[in-house]
């Protein structure tokens, strides 16, 4: 296959993604910073610039004094230009949330999720959920329908991304579902990005987050499952069909405990929260654990283990494990940093992290160890519909067609017929 040749429209959308990131990340910033910065000439600079405040996603942020010259005028990404949708697929709930273009959250919605005795949650319920909480995040935002520039959808399992994008869940009974279809079947109009709610987290740890800086991280999301964003130079690892990542379904004892995904010995099966309460309830010779919920039952847990030796010795187990597991990680990517999120991962993480640390260290190669952080998730259990939300973001930074406020609709609608992911 001869290489793609390299169009004059190819290097303006790059210099355009370049600019328009380096405002994103950095700004504001003035045209010669900005020429200074990205390597581009000050003349690229100034044109490309002047587009981008024709298509209102710029705006001036004020001067500052130059040196022998007149004051130079500072730019920046206006928040105000759109607005973007993130949404987690939970196993209990669906989280949608509102963000403008600075990620300041202005509504919030969660919707509860009727779970069977099976576990498979009903593709058809939850794309009717989505869409339903999607348009009342807007009507309580207050903001118009055509000022979305797209939603960003979080879910469990395997997002097998092409022209029709697919979801392989097993943990919620499903295979190959098309979720983006199923939202614009029900009149959901904005572009719609689909991906794992561990690479969601990633993104959001990467771009606001511990992650930030990093070239080569891990983000680790334990909730009721686990899963990873492996993050090479800067570039989320995909794999061969967008599976790398399932770090939770790594095997951490051969032919030990039954894991949700039809294996034996899972990580998940040990760390995930549905896991260690399996294992408590056990422990407690098959006594209830006070709580309505996982999440009040780890608390119960958490909180049990200031007085029961049973309780704190499986928390102490359940941290070793969790360290061994990083530890894996660590050999196999020899990351810079690495970050423990997720609502399990968090409430472990803030009373066993040196433990966490100790068993890493134990189990990794003392090299890779050495050179490699493990830290906490500062964003909070939030993350994930933050990350998803970043996607509409990142397909704005990467130079797509510009969208002009006038125009937010149609546009809108035309990626959508190519399900945008």
């Amino acid at each position: 296959m001869q290489p793609k040749r390299t169009t004059g429209r190819d290097i303006r959308r790059k210099n355009r993604s370049v600019l328009l990131s380096e405002l994103y990340f950095h700004g504001p910033l003035s045209r010669l910073e900005l020429a200074e910065r990205t390597g581009l000439s000050p003349a690229t600079a100034s044109n490309v610039t002047a587009d981008l405040i024709d298509e209102r996603i710029l705006v001036e942020a004020g001067r500052v004094e130059s040196d022998g010259g007149r004051p130079r005028v500072l730019l920046r990404v206006d928040p105000e230009f759109g607005h973007v949708i993130g949404v987690v697929v939970a196993e209990t709930d669906i989280r949608v949330e509102l963000f403008d273009l600075a990620m300041t959250p202005l509504a919030e919605l969660v919707s509860p999720l009727v779970v069977p005795a099976s576990g498979r949650l009903d593709p058809d319920a939850v794309a009717d959920l989505i869409v339903d909480a999607v348009r009342d995040v807007i009507a309580v935002a207050e903001v118009p329908e055509e000022s979305v520039l797209g939603v960003g959808v979080g879910v469990p399992g395997i997002v097998e991304q092409g022209f029709t994008v697919l979801v392989h869940a097993q943990t919620i009974g499903w295979d190959a579902v098309p979720l983006a279809r199923l939202l614009r079947e029900r009149g959901l109009k904005m572009p719609v990005h689909l991906e794992n709610g561990a690479k969601t987290l990633g993104q959001a740890e990467m771009w606001f987050g511990a992650g930030r800086g990093a070239g080569h991280a891990v983000i680790v999301l334990v909730g009721t499952g686990v899963g990873a964003a492996v993050v090479t130079n800067g570039v989320t690892y995909q794999g061969t069909s967008s599976s790398a990542g399932e770090w939770g379904h790594t095997t951490i004892v051969y032919g030990g405990r039954d894991c949700r995904c039809g294996a034996k010995g899972c990580l998940e099966a040990y760390i995930g929260a549905q896991g260690v309460l399996d294992r408590y309830r056990k422990a407690r010779r098959g006594r209830e654990i006070p709580g309505d919920d996982e999440i009040l039952q780890f608390q119960s847990l958490l909180d049990a283990s200031a007085r029961s030796n049973v309780a704190a010795d499986l928390l102490d187990e359940t941290a070793d494990l969790l360290g061994a597991g990083i530890a894996n990680l660590i050999n196999l990517f020899n990351p810079e940093r690495v970050v423990l999120g997720g609502w399990t991962g968090l409430a472990l993480g803030k009373r066993h992290l040196p433990r966490i640390r100790e068993s890493a260290r134990e189990n990794a190669l003392p090299h890779p160890y050495g050179q490699a952080n493990i830290e906490l998730c500062t964003l909070g259990e939030g993350a994930v519909a933050l990350g998803a939300a970043t996607l509409p973001v990142a397909a704005l930074l990467a130079g797509a067609t510009p969208v002009r406020k006038s125009s937010v609709g149609s546009a809108a609608s035309e990626s959508v017929a190519t399900e945008v992911a």
